[in-house]
Formats: structure tokens, C-alpha cells, sequence
């Protein structure tokens, strides 16, 4: 198959001006296939050649104005149009097309809860022409008029309104001017919650099996979308500028969500089935905030070419958590960004695949190198780099910008130098020499503090004022870019309820990096901590004078502010990673303090990088037993400080990981018998299967106890459970069992691929799997050229030897680099995780491994 590149893609533009397509999809032919046919109508400015897009199972017939055409002309993905005269032309294309199990295209789903069959599409890129011939490129906006024939009692949704026409038919109202990656259908006997918000339908769909858990979450869900549709248009001129508005949660989603106009489609297990945390439900808010926003970010003003999407997903992610916390309950969503999604994008720009947040456009020349720029770059860093702006520019003056901008190019495309002119019409700062330094750059600047020499220590106490003694403070930098960033001050407080060695807040003050080379003085006796970057708007690495890291690992969880705190436990998380910080203090600083940490997702955060980084990969393996008894014993602290049941979300975070990190199988039996943890929370799905991993880790369970469990949870969960499980048998027959599936069994689903190779690498069973860390390389090579990207790129994070971290390991992959048989998509992810491995390997001999 071609991939298109962006010479292909203006020259087409050049050419063609495409009106309208009429699609008819027959979704009732059978269980592989459905029925495709289109008819575009284009003008032609000039007489010349081009193509259009599709991929078909069978290519039955193809007419330009009337006249057929010879379908065996289909060369891979593209059929030519030649000999084309300028003026309007209508092409018909009818076909055959396959249904997919991965997440691209039309994506057919039967829930073993029940046995229903859902579908939906997911068109992003270029996986439209899995579905409907296309000129497929986001800058040939078109109407698209769309009618369904489905199974009699299913529903369809589309980009606009969807009317019953008869008897399993359906017609959806034409959409204003989109692309035609932002297309959407879904099918099935949905179940749906439908209410009306400023004179729009409002919707919420899942399968039947979900619906007892949806009705659960349906007013919350609801009232974070009328709040956040309305914030919109308190920041917007231009209104929402689609007819309804409907979010689907559908089975087997390759990405988080999709802001498809109209029809906006998220993975469905933002359905809880189980419990989950406070911070998992803001993480969802998020999500809706950030889908909504694309509305307007990549929907109304759509980018031109995939170098600048960035344009859709920078200004989506700080939308999201700008809206969120300004519209609903969720007021610290911004603490989350920090401690969960600012490090996405701080490892991605220090791997050898970074790019800029806004690169070249000759950096760009395919669909396939495109597809590799959404990572934590597009996401956190650019989302970082608007809040910075943000913070430099005012948000009076971006908001201006941001309304000029959409009022010039609506229902249109723009470009990065599009969207600069519009900021700088609405402010007398220079946006164009900040979106050099910022967007065209790549790594990550220190900011590193230098205090001057200390007055005479005084008993610690409440702030000083002056009393003639003052400190001075210097902010050095390496790196390139500007930056407006806050200082926080802190002293010693006599009150030590909050956490050991409770600070206070002296004072805050901005100042920026790079001043004019003289040292910022202040007044009174030199602080206990000074922090750079307080309240994180800034993105770049911290590092601390020694005096205030002493402060820091001594009195961490005693600062009163959870956004200071996520800056802090940043920095630490940098260090290990840059081998500066041992990751046995890094345990130990968790183990100090996050006993009184009050923020969840800081709770989270910082386990899930002590467990999944610090654990099981950074530490040598003479230091594994300590430190898995330190995280296992701060684990068993906070269950123990949840006893009273006040605190629910902070106790099923600590026993999650109590069982993740769980070196014996009796406290992890007794619970899988009783139903319940003793004290709460009773043993939902989630947990159940989360147990019995563990104990096949541990090898303290077996086939039968499997059976039995998928038994009672038959659920599309139960069966990704299950596949886990069944790959972290420690025994050679379950070992190469996982592996015949993942790397031969090309029907596997990518959620049940994932389950798998999830189950397969465990830290602890590198003896078993050793064998398999030189046969992943062919076989993932093989298998991404069979199965495509979504595959590609699923094989490449959960199905790479992430536990084999030894120079022979990193040998090996970086031999396979060689492979003219890589796809870009795989390719990528190996590059990263070698980089990791690298890595891990470079803080291991650091810390005498």
C-alpha cells in the first residue's frame, strides 16, 4: 500500500475541489465483509492526472461520469484518474470491504457478555479508505452525506443527526465542510442516554452489557459536557458548529478517544465496571474536555498537513485541563498533568526520536512519518508550551488570537505560520521569535538555582521580614528557550502535623530565565527551600541548591501546595532517570512521604514510577529484595491508614499495588477467597483479576482457577484477564503457548494481543524468558508487516523484553534496527525502547550494578 506524502497532497489540492460524497454502507452482508458505494462529485481546475484512495476487499465497479472503469487498474491503495478535464466530475465506487479487528477502519466487535455485534469507525490518517473511496488528505474538505442499512434493532450514529428511514435504514444528516479522517458511523443495539443542552441533542451510547454502569456514571458525565460546552463558548465567539452532539464508548479502541465532529468515540472502559479513584474520574472528565475542544482545535480549522498536529492536539490536551479546572469540580486537574502526563513528554524528547513540537514540514513527508509525531511531544510538551505562552502572553490576548484565528479559517485548514499571525495580531509581544525558540526546538532546558552564601541560621520559625539579612538567588540555564517562571520561598514551620518537616510559604515572585545576569535579592535570612518553577508553567528540568534538596527529601509531603509537590517529585523522578538520584532514595523519599500525601494523583504518579521504572527496571538485582519489601511495607502503610474507610480512592490505589508488588501468594489467596480485603473494598472485577495475575506470576495458581474465573466474568475484561494471566504462567508450555498466539494467531484482537503480551514479560522470570528476547525482533518484524501499524505499534510496547536489561539485550535490538523490513511504526517504538533500555542500563551501573 502507498502512503501518501505531502508533495502528493498539495499538488492534489491544486487540482481537485471536492464538493460532496454520497456513501451507502450495507453493514448486513456477512461477518468479514460490508457493502461500500460512494459517489463523489469534484471539480477538476485543470486537465491532469491524480488518484483516489481505497482499500478494498473486492473493487466490484468504478464509473466516472457514467463511463466505467476497469477495476483492475486498483494498484494497492490507489486507482488513477487520468486524462482528467477540467470541470465537475462525479466518480462511483463500489466494493467490498473489510471489517477489522485492530481498531482501524470499520472495527466488528461481538461482546461474549451477550453475543451483540457492535461496529464503529475509526478514520484517523488514513484509514478512511478502509471504509469509503476518498481523496484522502485533511485539506480537501467535503460535505459528506451517509446512508446506513444495519441489522433490524440496531442503532446508527453518524457526524449529525441519524434518522430512521425504514426498516434497518438510516440516513444521517450531511455534515458541514470536515475531512475525511474525521468521518464516524457507529452501529449496534446501543445502549443510549439522551438528553437536549442549548437547543442541541446531547448523547451517551455504550453496549447493552455496559448499561447498568453507564446509567451509573450518567449524570456525572453529562454535567461535565453541558459545563464544558458552555465554558467553550464563554472562551469562543464562534459557536459549536455541528448539529449534535453524541460520545460513544466503543469496544477495542486503539487511542484514548477520537474527535470525531458530532460523534466523538472514547475506549469503553471509561465505563467502570470497578471501582475507581477520584483522580480516574477527572482523567475522564479530561478526556471530555479535551475531545470537545477539538471541535473547534482540528474540527472547524483543520490542519493542512499532519506536520502541524500539534495545532489539534497541543491546544486539545491544555484546553482540557485549562476548561476542566475553571468548569467542574475537578479544580487540580493540573497537578495530574504534572505528575502523569508532563513526564510523557519529557522522556519523549530525550530519546533520539525527539522532534519538535512544531517540526519542519519536510520532517513530515509522509502519512507514515506523521503518524509517528503523536506521542507525548504533540501531547504534554506542546500542552506545556501553550501554558507557558499562556503565562508570558496573558490570556486575554491568546484568547483574541485564538478567535481571530478561528473566525479567518473556519471550516477551512491553517498552517503554524496561519495561526503565529493571528496571535501576533491580537498583542505587541513577539509571537513569532517565541514560536521559534519554543515550537521549532527540541530537549528539554535545565533551569538549575544558586543561592548566595546564608546569613546566620535562626531558630526555625514563622517567615522572617527583613531584619536587615537578605539572600540572593541565581537561576542558570541550559537550554535555549525563554522562560516566565515563579519562585517559591519556603521556611521551617513549628507545625509538623501535615508530614515530617512541615514549610511554610514565605513567598512567591515571577521572574524570568534569562534575566540580565544579576542575582534576584530578596529579603530575610535565607529560606529553608527555594523551588524554580512553582506552579509548573514552565517545561523544563529543576534543579535544586543542595541545601533546598536536603529540605526536600527531609520534608517533601510537609509542603503545603500539590502542584510544588508535583514539581518536586518531577525532579526527582529526572534525577534517577539522568542517574543523579540512587533509585534506593528515590523508595526511601516515597516511603517518607507519601504515608501524608493528600493528593491522589500524586499518590499515583509516584507509585507507578517507583513499581513500573525504579523497581523493575532501574534497580540491580542484589538490591531487588529491599526494595520491593520498601515498596510492599509503604503499601502496606497506606492500608493501614485507610482503615477507617474515610479515604476509598487513596486505599484501592494501595492495594492495587500491594498486589502488583506482592512477593507472596497467602495475603493475595485469602482475599481471592473472601471475596474482600479486609476492611474494604470488596473484590470487584478488577481486582479479582488483578489477584489472580499476580498469582500466576507467582506461580500460585493454575489453568482451572483461570477457567473458573472467566466463567463467572465471560466479559470482553474477563477474556483480556484471562489472556493475560494465562501468558504469566511461569512454565515453558504457557510461555510458548502466549507466543504462538501473539506472533502467529493473526485473528487475535488488539486488545487480546495486548492482554498477552502484558502477561508474557514479568520481572522475575527473565530465566524463563531469555530464549524469546533474540526471537522477538524477526517476529515483531514479521508480524508489522503482515497486521499494520496498530499492531505494529502494540507489539512494540507491550510485546518488546522490557525486563532484559543487559548490554547482549541492547545488542541485539540495536542489530535489528538494521532490518530493511521495519515498518516506520515499529521502528519507533524500538527506538524508544532501546533508549529506555539504554538507560536502565546507565542507572544501574551508576548505582554499582
Amino acid at each position: 500500500m502507498s502512503v501518501l506524502t505531502r508533495d502528493e497532497a498539495q499538488t492534489r489540492a491544486q487540482i481537485l475541489d471536492v464538493e460532496r460524497y454520497t456513501i451507502a454502507l450495507d453493514l448486513t452482508t456477512g461477518e468479514e465483509t460490508f457493502d461500500s458505494a460512494t459517489a463523489i462529485r469534484f471539480t477538476a481546475r485543470a486537465a491532469g492526472d491524480t488518484f483516489v484512495e481505497v482499500k478494498p476487499a473486492t473493487l466490484r465497479s468504478i464509473s466516472l461520469d457514467g463511463q466505467p472503469l476497469d477495476p483492475a487498474l486498483l494498484d494497492g491503495n490507489r486507482y488513477p484518474l487520468t486524462g482528467l478535464t477540467a470541470g465537475p466530475h462525479e466518480l462511483r465506487v463500489d466494493a467490498a470491504m473489510h471489517y477489522s479487528r485492530t481498531g482501524e477502519g470499520m472495527h466488528r466487535f461481538t461482546d461474549p457478555t451477550d453475543g451483540e455485534t457492535y461496529l464503529y469507525t475509526q478514520l484517523f490518517m488514513e484509514d478512511v479508505q478502509r471504509v469509503f473511496a476518498a481523496f484522502d488528505q485533511p485539506d480537501l474538505k467535503s460535505v459528506f452525506a451517509i446512508d446506513v442499512t444495519a441489522h433490524e434493532g440496531w442503532t446508527v450514529l453518524g457526524n449529525g443527526v441519524a434518522e430512521r428511514t425504514g426498516e434497518g435504514r438510516w440516513t444521517i444528516a450531511p455534515t458541514p465542510l470536515i475531512s475525511t479522517y474525521l468521518v464516524a458511523i457507529a452501529a449496534g443495539p446501543w445502549h443510549s442516554v439522551t438528553t437536549e443542552h442549548a437547543g442541541l441533542p446531547f448523547g451517551i451510547h455504550c453496549r447493552r452489557s455496559l448499561a447498568p454502569y453507564l446509567d451509573a456514571d450518567a449524570d456525572e458525565i453529562l454535567d461535565i459536557t453541558r459545563a464544558c460546552y458552555d465554558r467553550y463558548h464563554e472562551k469562543f465567539d464562534e459557536p459549536y458548529p455541528f448539529d449534535s452532539y453524541d460520545q460513544a464508548f466503543v469496544p477495542e479502541f486503539n487511542a484514548g478517544a477520537m474527535e470525531n465532529p458530532g460523534l466523538v468515540t472514547f475506549r469503553d472502559e471509561f465505563v467502570y465496571r470497578s471501582a475507581v479513584t477520584d483522580t480516574e474520574r477527572q482523567t475522564r472528565a479530561m478526556v471530555i474536555a479535551h475531545e470537545m475542544a477539538h471541535m473547534w482545535f482540528g474540527d472547524l480549522v483543520t490542519l493542512t498537513w499532519w506536520d502541524d498536529i500539534w495545532l489539534n492536539e497541543s491546544f486539545a490536551e491544555y484546553m482540557g485541563y485549562q476548561t476542566l479546572t475553571e468548569a467542574t469540580r475537578f479544580t487540580d486537574t493540573w497537578v495530574d498533568f504534572g505528575v502523569a502526563r508532563k513526564g510523557w513528554g519529557y522522556d519523549a524528547d530525550q530519546r533520539p526520536s525527539t522532534h519538535p513540537v512544531a517540526p519542519d514540514p519536510d520532517a513530515v513527508p509522509d502519512t507514515a512519518s506523521a503518524l509517528l509525531n503523536f506521542d507525548g511531544i504533540s501531547y504534554a510538551k506542546g500542552a506545556s508550551a501553550l501554558r507557558q505562552l499562556v503565562a508570558w502572553l496573558g490570556e486575554k490576548d491568546f484568547l483574541a488570537g485564538i478567535n481571530a484565528h478561528f473566525a479567518r479559517h473556519k471550516f477551512g485548514n491553517a498552517t503554524l505560520a496561519d495561526f503565529i499571525d493571528n496571535l501576533a495580531s491580537a498583542t505587541d509581544r513577539d509571537v513569532h521569535a517565541w514560536a521559534g525558540q519554543w515550537l521549532r526546538t527540541t530537549g528539554i532546558d535545565t533551569l538549575t538555582a544558586e543561592l548566595g552564601a546564608p546569613e546566620p541560621t535562626e531558630p526555625a520559625g514563622p517567615p522572617a521580614n527583613g531584619n536587615g539579612q537578605s539572600w540572593a538567588l541565581t537561576v542558570t540555564r541550559d537550554g535555549s528557550r525563554p522562560h516566565r517562571i515563579t519562585v517559591g520561598v519556603y521556611d521551617h514551620a513549628l507545625n509538623t502535623q501535615a508530614g515530617p518537616g512541615h514549610l511554610a510559604l514565605r513567598d512567591r515572585f515571577e521572574t524570568d530565565v534569562p534575566g540580565d545576569g544579576t542575582p534576584v535579592v530578596r529579603p530575610g535570612r535565607r529560606p529553608a527551600l527555594v523551588v524554580l518553577n512553582d506552579g509548573d508553567l514552565t517545561y523544563a528540568k529543576i534543579r535544586l541548591d543542595t541545601a533546598s534538596w536536603d529540605t526536600v527529601l527531609a520534608g517533601l509531603s510537609g509542603i503545603p501546595d500539590a502542584l510544588t509537590r508535583a514539581v518536586l517529585w518531577n525532579t526527582a523522578r529526572d534525577m534517577v532517570r539522568d542517574a543523579e538520584l540512587p533509585p534506593a532514595t528515590y523508595l526511601t523519599a516515597a516511603r517518607t512521604h507519601l504515608p501524608y500525601e493528600t493528593d491522589l494523583a500524586l499518590v499515583q504518579g509516584v507509585l507507578s514510577f517507583a513499581a513500573g521504572q525504579v523497581v523493575d527496571r532501574y534497580t540491580v538485582p542484589e538490591d531487588l529484595p529491599a526494595a520491593r519489601a520498601t515498596l510492599t511495607d509503604l503499601c502496606r502503610d497506606l492500608i493501614r491508614r485507610t482503615e477507617d474507610g474515610s479515604q476509598p480512592g487513596l486505599r484501592l490505589i494501595a492495594v492495587r499495588h500491594f498486589i502488583d508488588a506482592a512477593t507472596q501468594p497467602d495475603t493475595l489467596r485469602t482475599w481471592l477467597d473472601e471475596g474482600t480485603v479486609h476492611g474494604g473494598p470488596e473484590l470487584d472485577p478488577e481486582l479479582r483479576w488483578r489477584i489472580l495475575t499476580r498469582l500466576a506470576v507467582l506461580g500460585a495458581t493454575d489453568e482451572a482457577a483461570i477457567a473458573t474465573e472467566l466463567a463467572a466474568d465471560p466479559s470482553a475484561t474477563g477474556r483480556e484477564g484471562a489472556a493475560r494471566c494465562r501468558a504469566a504462567l511461569p512454565t515453558p508450555e504457557a510461555k510458548a503457548a502466549a507466543w504462538d498466539a501473539l506472533f502467529t494467531d493473526d485473528t487475535l484482537s488488539n486488545y487480546l494481543f495486548t492482554a498477552t503480551a502484558q502477561g508474557f514479560w514479568q520481572p522475575g522470570q527473565e530465566e524463563l524468558t531469555g530464549d524469546y528476547v533474540p526471537r522477538f525482533y524477526p517476529d515483531a518484524i514479521a508480524l508489522a508487516a503482515r497486521r499494520g501499524p496498530a499492531i505494529a505499534e502494540a507489539a512494540g510496547r507491550y510485546a518488546f523484553p522490557a525486563y532484559a536489561i543487559d548490554a547482549g539485550s541492547l545488542a541485539t535490538g540495536t542489530r535489528a534496527l538494521e532490518d530493511p523490513e521495519l515498518i516506520p511504526a515499529l521502528r519507533r517504538k524500538l527506538v524508544d525502547q532501546l533508549d529506555d533500555l539504554r538507560r536502565a542500563l546507565a542507572v544501574r551501573t551508576s548505582a554499582g550494578g
